[in-house]
């Protein structure tokens, strides 16, 4: 298995960047297709460029080239660290995701906290309780992946911040404008989460270590704590991808709904204005983000489970 880590990590590596080029890819194309002229990215919405001043700029930027070409300059820039500039903000797009990275890392962890705890209250009081309670939980948990998040969050935010004013409306304003934002966006995983982890509960505590450990009259609730629960959270594990991409997804929804700043409304702003550098720079980013959670995980997940890391070294050897 040792030896074979780093040729695994290589190739997962390999294939990490291919997903990632992909996605650029795609993303390049999809913005040319939406039609638009760049140059109106470039002088603003405000300004009326003359055709003169139209010309010089598609000469600068280099527009009038075939697009092939285009991709291929703006790749060789990435490969050498240029990400450009954004033609709005007329700033380094580095310095525009910097300045936007902590407002939407806040809210991310936020969530991620909020769908935890409550997917494992749910899955440790609900596993194995009977039919009754299983239905209401399994009831709760499609409620919760199905309902939209706009539509949650406007709801929540017309009957917390509206109607009762406990919270903050809108805005970055401390924990207390955070509360609303986070929940909103954990809906969804905390849903997902309490499927899994419910599920592989009541599997775990129908196998023969819970009768043995019943049998050595360890109570319900340190078997299903200690014992079972290390064998649930493996699923839940594997899902820690999706978990990247729908938390950064729920973001773009979350930060325009309750007007926070973050790299979302950053990203749906430079989509609006075809801002290409900064749509390239965003989805470069979450990309990225998908694929080393991806392979993080894909690494942890055999040293969680023995059974796994064997059957991965008798695939390694096999080839």
């Amino acid at each position: 298995m040792r030896s074979g880590v780093p040729r695994y990590v290589l190739r997962r590596g390999i294939a990490a960047l291919a997903v990632v080029w992909g996605s650029v890819t795609v993303a390049f194309v999809a913005l040319h297709l939406i039609g638009g002229s760049p140059v109106d990215a470039v002088v603003g919405p405000t300004v009326s460029a003359t055709p003169g001043l139209r010309q010089q700029i598609i000469r600068a930027y280099g527009f009038d080239r075939p697009l092939v070409v285009q991709y291929g300059v703006w790749l060789g820039k990435l490969l050498t660290g240029d990400l450009g500039y954004s033609y709005q903000l007329n700033e380094p797009v580095p310095r525009v995701l910097a300045d936007q990275l902590g407002p939407t890392c806040q809210l991310a962890l936020a969530a991620v906290g909020v769908a935890v705890v409550v997917a494992l209250a749910t899955a440790l009081l609900a596993a194995g309780r009977g039919r009754v309670v299983t239905a209401v939980a399994a009831a709760g948990e499609m409620a919760a992946v199905s309902v939209p998040q706009f539509w949650f969050g406007l709801l929540a935010l017309s009957a917390v911040s509206f109607r009762w004013r406990l919270l903050p409306i809108a805005g970055d304003q401390g924990v207390a404008s955070l509360v609303l934002p986070a929940v909103t966006l954990a809906v969804p995983v905390a849903g997902t989460l309490a499927q899994v982890v419910r599920a592989g509960l009541e599997e775990a505590l129908a196998q023969p270590f819970a009768l043995t450990v019943r049998a050595r009259g360890v109570r319900e609730s340190a078997l299903r704590v200690r014992h079972a629960l290390r064998h649930a959270a493996l699923p839940a594990l594997n899902l820690a991808g999706w978990l990247a991409g729908s938390l950064l997804s729920g973001a773009v929804l979350v930060e325009t709904v309750f007007a926070r700043p973050g790299v979302g409304r950053v990203l749906i702003t430079a989509v609006t204005a075809k801002d290409t550098p900064v749509v390239m720079a965003v989805v470069m980013l979450s990309a990225t983000t998908f694929t080393v959670i991806n392979l993080l995980v894909d690494l942890v997940v055999p040293l969680l489970d023995p059974r796994l890391r064997d059957g991965r070294a008798t695939k390694e050897a096999r080839a």
